[in-house]
């Protein structure tokens, strides 16, 4: 079957994004500040990526854009984007990058009983199946959980997975909704809670200070410009699949450059979770018209 150009365009820019996300716990791992200074500059380098995005795309109706999020998108979805960037910091802090990304592969699971108790939608029984199984994996890899903190960033990890998995559901409600801007002024608001709990070390140095702009301008702003680019020219269930290096890949590079290896658990968890969104998603791949134009319109974290 021959694809189009802007489809492999398309593929390329999911790829690309996907492996920008990755790179998240090899940044954590390379900090040695206390969690509150990482949170803040990572959050405001972040949110300053998406508003040149946002001015890139909209000039001087950029203020217009901001202002379209709206009193439910103030009220809510912007504290849940903030509560959500500060668990994701929290929890790569406190457990491995394996465990994260375990819990946060639950996402389209835990959006679908969001959905249903917030706005009725039944779930398929395809749906409910992946969810038993995918949950099966999330109690494996928590039984092997060693430490206190192994078991905090896994409820941290939660946490982030719940607020983005109910921001999803938010921006099917309200197709409106402006997810850029959101996420923008919810790296402020995140920035602004970490402030009064950072500063014991001072100004990070400048070593520290470039490796925290690269955290949170590549694994927020570019990677969300990138997946929302390529994931127009292409099904979205496929742009979903390919997202999924981000559970593989993230683990991956935190071991071959730290030797941070998962457990066993987490591997036979992570594996019932992946198996899991592989046979949910693998309907939507085969049934998808080729150069489908589904954008996804959810940021990252």
């Amino acid at each position: 079957m021959v694809r189009s150009r802007s489809y492999l365009v398309g593929v390329a820019l999911v790829t690309m994004a996907t492996l920008m996300w990755s790179s998240a716990g090899l940044f954590m791992r390379s900090l040695d500040l206390d969690l509150a200074t990482i949170q803040v500059w990572r959050a405001l380098f972040g949110a300053l990526s998406l508003f040149l995005i946002i001015l890139g795309e909209h000039g001087r109706r950029a203020p217009q854009a901001i202002a379209s999020i709206g009193r439910i998108g103030f009220l809510v979805a912007v504290p849940l984007s903030a509560v959500s960037m500060l668990a994701f910091v929290v929890a790569l802090k406190l457990t491995t990058v394996a465990n994260v990304m375990i819990v946060y592969a639950t996402v389209p699971f835990l959006a679908a009983g969001v959905a249903f108790v917030w706005v009725r939608e039944r779930p398929e029984r395809r749906v409910v199946i992946a969810s038993c199984i995918a949950l099966a994996g999330v109690v494996v890899m928590a039984g092997g959980a060693a430490k206190g903190e192994d078991i905090a960033g896994s409820f941290a990890s939660f946490v982030m997975t719940a607020t983005f998995a109910v921001l999803v559901v938010m921006a099917r409600r309200y197709r409106g909704m402006p997810m850029a801007p959101i996420n923008a002024v919810g790296g402020l608001l995140c920035a602004a809670m970490a402030w009064p709990f950072a500063g014991v070390q001072g100004l990070p140095n400048l070593h520290d200070l470039v490796i925290l702009a690269a955290f949170g301008s590549i694994t927020t702003g570019l990677a969300y410009l990138l997946f929302l680019t390529g994931s127009r020219r292409m099904p979205s269930s496929e742009a979903g699949l390919i997202a999924l290096l981000d559970v593989i890949l993230g683990p991956t590079w935190v071991w071959l450059a730290f030797g941070e290896r998962p457990s066993l658990l987490a591997l036979v968890g992570g594996a019932l979770v992946l198996g899991a969104l592989v046979w949910y998603l693998a309907r939507g791949l085969f049934a998808a018209p080729v150069g489908g134009r589904q954008a996804a319109q959810d940021g990252g974290l």
